[in-house]
């Protein structure tokens, strides 16, 4: 009689099981993602995106979730590494995560970016700006800033009109951000009539940057463009202090951290940077706004970008009724505007944002205001 039971009790404990994980299934979590520096140089912008996934998460969780499902939240860390990154879009795609809001850096969005395309994961940067992360028309690929040939127009247009008979240099990292915010500087600067006196790479990384300066300070340069971060940025213009080179740092988006001011100190006083118009006085933003400071969270940068990545994800599986990453991408771009707190976001046929969105900033005091 017991040997004829143990079966009769494997199998009804079977089929418990079975129906308890349908169960689950049926009232389960969306598992989403936000992949970016976490670590490593870059990790104030890593913590701006975490922060505004968050954030995202809990309001729609609160609201009732997806599809009446409550998303769930994984952290990747790429260091901005583009090895590290393909590790982490490999991991999260193994994971059963649907959508990644990420990465940072274009040198990790690129190369991750194939891998959720084939893997069926949907990707929408907050960051990523250099224009070859959406030129490929990957069916999975979106951000919802602007681009590095948009950002690059601004630059070059500025420092024809406010620094016309300076002699300018240029640098960059060699990442596929910086070179390529640094190039389509050079272009929209030489459209404009100018040449610059130096056009030339340095090395992310470093702490010591004097032979740069002693060379832009043999060469009587008055303006340096950086394409890069704004580590090696706070550092160039720091030295150059310290070597009494008298000059006007301007910068792209990644010097939107107080780390900025932080590495430069008195010396990043006068430094000029382009991004979107200030994101934390949109009316869209506002309610978000004072549950961040209520955390003592600063929704700087980045913060309300990847918020905003989030929201478009939840806005559009809502409207397919179905969490399909495929069918998510296609109502992204048939479909719009989509109301976000960065205001309402529509999307290109390539995935970038119809209305870009790109102004001049300054930092005086240890903080920055629009120019």
């Amino acid at each position: 009689m017991t040997i004829q039971r143990r079966p009769l009790i494997a199998a009804t404990a079977l089929a418990a099981l079975g129906m308890a994980r349908h169960a689950a299934a049926q009232s389960g979590t969306i598992r989403i993602a936000s992949a970016g520096p976490m670590t490593g140089s870059n990790a104030a912008f890593g913590g701006q995106m975490k922060a505004g996934a968050e954030q995202a998460v809990a309001d729609i969780n609160a609201a009732g979730g997806v599809l009446g499902q409550q998303l769930a939240l994984e952290i990747g860390d790429d260091a901005c590494d583009p090895r590290q990154a393909v590790s982490v879009a490999n991991q999260l795609a193994g994971r059963g995560v649907k959508f990644v809001a990420g990465h940072f850096c274009s040198g990790s969005s690129i190369p991750a970016r194939d891998v959720y395309a084939e893997e069926g994961v949907l990707q929408i940067s907050p960051a990523s700006t250099n224009p070859a992360f959406t030129e490929q028309g990957k069916w999975n690929t979106f951000r919802v800033c602007g681009r590095d040939d948009q950002q690059g127009q601004v630059a070059g247009a500025y420092i024809a009109r406010h620094f016309a008979g300076k002699k300018i240099a240029i640098l960059h990292d060699n990442s596929a951000y910086g070179r390529g915010l640094a190039e389509e500087t050079k272009k929209a600067l030489n459209a404009a009539g100018m040449t610059e006196t130096l056009f030339s790479a340095y090395t992310a990384g470093e702490r010591d940057y004097s032979a740069l300066v002693s060379r832009m300070k043999q060469a009587g340069i008055e303006v340096v463009y950086v394409g890069g971060y704004h580590t090696e940025s706070g550092l160039i213009v720091r030295q150059a202090k310290e070597q009494s080179l008298d000059i006007t740092l301007i910068g792209g988006d990644a010097l939107v951290t107080n780390e900025f001011w932080q590495i430069a100190g008195t010396a990043g006083e006068g430094t000029l940077m382009t991004f979107a118009s200030d994101p934390r006085k949109r009316a869209t933003a506002a309610e978000v706004i004072q549950r961040f400071r209520a955390k003592n969270i600063d929704p700087e940068g980045y913060v309300l970008y990847s918020y905003a990545a989030v929201q478009v994800f939840a806005a559009a599986a809502t409207k397919v009724g179905a969490v399909d990453p495929r069918r998510i991408a296609t109502a992204l771009k048939a479909d719009g505007p989509w109301q976000t707190v960065l205001g309402p976001i529509s999307f290109t046929a390539k995935g970038d944002v119809t209305v870009p969105d790109y102004v001049f900033y300054i930092w005086r005091n240890g903080a920055y205001a629009e120019v």
